[in-house]
């Protein structure tokens, strides 16, 4: 019963707050028709499975949202440069391979995202994802790594950061 209260609140506050985005109005009636279509939405989640329980609710979650996305703009910024010095230097190394990276995020949400955040970044692009391991096609991969340093290499920093706001 808690589940689903806790599973109700969290639609419906997802489901208004996107509802005011949209009309972007504070008007009686706006906020009448937003409170029924956010109760409505909450109502139609009861008993499913929820696309966004991955989320952790904490003090904290603000500030590690923040660090992830300074992380992934760092790290897009990193990637890109790196694979325009490939095309303009074709002697540059380039070694694929197909890498397992662990990764701890329990959560389908949780591992979407980092599968996703490790396919934005050029140079790697997430191929399948299989309980705690993904598979990565990685464009440079150095002889002899192994799993746990691909896995820093390519997932460590998304995943550090994730773990604030994701399970």
């Amino acid at each position: 019963m808690y589940q689903q209260l806790q599973q109700f609140t969290f639609s419906f506050v997802f489901a208004f707050v996107f509802w005011l985005l949209l009309v972007g109005s504070l008007d009686r009636q706006e906020l009448v028709a937003g409170l029924l279509v956010a109760a409505a939405a909450g109502a139609l989640t009861i008993g499913r499975r929820p696309v966004l329980a991955g989320f952790r609710l904490t003090p904290t979650a603000p500030l590690s949202l923040l660090g992830y996305l300074g992380s992934l703009l760092v790290a897009l910024l990193r990637a890109n440069i790196d694979m325009a010095r490939r095309v303009l230097s074709p002697s540059l190394p380039i070694r694929p391979a197909l890498v397992q990276v662990k990764t701890s995020l329990r959560s389908d949400l949780g591992r979407l995202v980092l599968a996703n955040s490790i396919t934005l970044t050029p140079g790697t692009l997430s191929v399948d994802v299989d309980d705690d391991t993904l598979l990565v096609h990685w464009i440079d991969c150095p002889p002899g790594t192994d799993m746990a340093a691909a896995t820093q290499t390519i997932a460590g920093d998304f995943e550090r950061h994730l773990r604030g706001f994701l399970q």
